[in-house]
């Protein structure tokens, strides 16, 4: 069976294994998902990931806590394949006040929507992240 939305699958597999508290969780590569890790990882919000060298096509990504509960509180997709959701750089949303971020992937890259509002690009929200 084909997946049908890499991204949903990386954030539910990271919502699923801190809701049972795993240290760290495997998933399938791609090059969107690392781009997304990246962010999460320079945020401070997971503590690291890993290419398996045995198995090419896998991602083993280290989930960080602190004082026994998550530092991602909530993680939610946005932009989804029946109905994107692409913002100029002025209508970027802010997550709780700057609490959280926005991840988007611009022409530049994916980034927060921080670092986005300041390069003055918009482009598709992927998710939030508080």
């Amino acid at each position: 069976m084909t997946m049908q939305d890499p991204i949903s699958d990386l954030l539910t597999r990271i919502r699923n294994a801190q809701m049972a508290g795993h240290k760290n969780v495997e998933m399938p590569n791609s090059k969107i998902k690392r781009s997304i890790l990246k962010v999460l990882l320079d945020e401070g919000f997971i503590d690291g990931y890993s290419a398996d060298e045995e198995v090419k096509s896998a991602l083993n990504v280290d989930l960080r806590y602190h004082n026994g509960s998550p530092v991602i509180e909530e993680i939610k997709r946005v932009s989804r394949p029946g109905l994107r959701i692409y913002k100029e750089s002025g209508e970027i949303p802010s997550v709780r006040g700057g609490l959280g971020v926005a991840i988007v992937s611009t022409n530049k890259g994916v980034m927060t929507d921080k670092r986005a509002r300041a390069a003055g690009v918009g482009g598709e929200v992927l998710c939030t992240v508080f």
